[in-house]
């Protein structure tokens, strides 16, 4: 996602996956989060089909069900598990079957899958008990792909980002230092979760996946996306107005809007017998 809300940079001594408050406060606007976030590629899509033995996949942090609904679409059968009601909520009246909790506390009361898939949502997961969970509820050959998205805005329209959130938020450990490109904190999140999938013991080498495309954004696209962004969700509305009314007169002076680099990475590894 955009500079600075990448991760979403947590406190010291607080891994990602132990800040819920963060976690769970996307669905504050769950169908601004739906119309903004963007769907996954058609070839990741079919590259997780053709690596899973069968049709059932658990969605883990399913959120409004972007990626389920790609699934569904592509004949597979989908259960989402989410922690936030909300998101659970708006994905059912897609059409996609979902259980509130997160996956840690879960129960699978037996049931089992061909894949595991998590879209933008695995960082929220314990890095080793995530990986243990998700061995135990699949079958024999079964897949586990997490993925997301990892694009930037160009460097003065990040800066207006940047300098607002210092603005609005002094002292976060969400501004502190310069803002990393999206590609090298995603690059190292996905380091962090195959490390975790090795320290399962249960799977095969994980394999990085890259799929590397662009996107155009007017501005009211991105003013559209920015907050349903980690960074954002949790701003009160003076100061997500202060933040966007800054990112939108950066983007009008850019032309009204641009074209990034758009890459989504995934880390796929496959049940051992």
């Amino acid at each position: 996602m955009p500079t600075l809300t990448q991760g979403t940079p947590q406190p010291p001594g607080q891994e990602p996956h132990e800040a819920r408050q963060t976690a769970e406060s996307f669905g504050v606007d769950a169908e601004r989060y739906d119309r903004a976030r963007p769907a996954y590629p058609e070839a990741l899509i079919q590259r997780i089909i053709a690596a899973s033995p069968g049709p059932d996949l658990l969605d883990v942090g399913c959120g409004t069900g972007i990626e389920a609904r790609q699934f569904l679409a592509a004949g597979r059968t989908v259960l989402g598990v989410e922690p936030d009601p909300r998101m659970a909520a708006f994905a059912r009246r897609t059409g996609v079957e979902v259980e509130v909790a997160t996956f840690e506390d879960w129960d699978a009361a037996g049931r089992t899958f061909d894949a595991v898939v998590a879209g933008q949502s695995w960082h929220w997961v314990h890095p080793v008990a995530g990986p243990a969970k998700a061995a135990r509820v699949l079958r024999p050959g079964g897949l586990l792909a997490a993925f997301a998205h990892a694009y930037d805005a160009p460097p003065p329209i990040a800066e207006a980002l940047a300098g607002a959130l210092r603005r609005v938020l002094p002292g976060s450990p969400i501004t502190a230092g310069p803002p990393k490109p999206g590609q090298d904190v995603y690059r190292q999140m996905f380091e962090t979760f195959a490390d975790g999938i090795r320290r399962a013991g249960a799977f095969g080498e994980p394999e990085l996946w890259r799929f590397d495309g662009e996107r155009h954004y007017t501005r009211a696209e991105w003013l559209d996306l920015l907050p349903t962004t980690g960074a954002l969700t949790r701003l009160r509305p003076y100061e997500l107005a202060e933040v966007l009314e800054a990112v939108g007169a950066a983007v009008d002076a850019a032309g009204g809007g641009f074209t990034t680099a758009f890459t989504t990475l995934a880390v796929a590894a496959t049940l051992r017998p």
